[in-house]
């Protein structure tokens, strides 16, 4: 079973940067992570690649019976990125904003594996909703041929 541990307890080496001293204990912060450590653009392409997709799936095979699902297909994903969208803002007060796009173009960002570049950070967000929408375009080629 486990048992709470208060925030006080929890303590990081501070590495040499600014006013820490190497190996010098600071307290981790309480207050909650909740931007995901990414720019609001690599979201915005995101839905926007799924989006593409469900209006690709819709032209190509628009029939009135398909309204409803299509529906909510769109309903889901509006859920599944409004509601970390909402969670970003809710409070309590919390310092942690969004990473700008020019701080994410020049830093990266950190992952449990180390560093990565933003160029590959942004590959591995983009590349499933890309190539969801690529299935899409060879599906709507290949009913538009038959």
């Amino acid at each position: 079973m486990s048992k709470p541990i208060p925030a006080s307890v929890f303590e990081t080496t501070a590495p040499a940067i600014g006013h820490n001293r190497p190996g010098e204990a600071i307290h981790a912060p309480t207050s909650p992570l909740r931007s995901f450590d990414l720019p609001t653009g690599l979201f915005a392409a995101t839905v926007g690649l799924y989006f593409a997709f469900l209006a690709v799936m819709a032209a190509a095979f628009g029939d009135p019976g398909l309204i409803v699902p299509m529906g909510i297909f769109y309903v889901y994903i509006i859920m599944a990125f409004g509601v970390p969208a909402l969670w970003v803002r809710m409070k309590p007060t919390h310092a942690d904003r969004p990473l700008s796009w020019a701080r994410f173009l020049r830093e990266g960002v950190m992952t449990h594996t180390g560093q990565l570049a933003s160029k590959d950070a942004a590959l591995q967000v983009l590349i499933m909703p890309t190539m969801i929408f690529a299935w899409g375009i060879a599906m709507a080629a290949i009913v538009a041929v038959i």
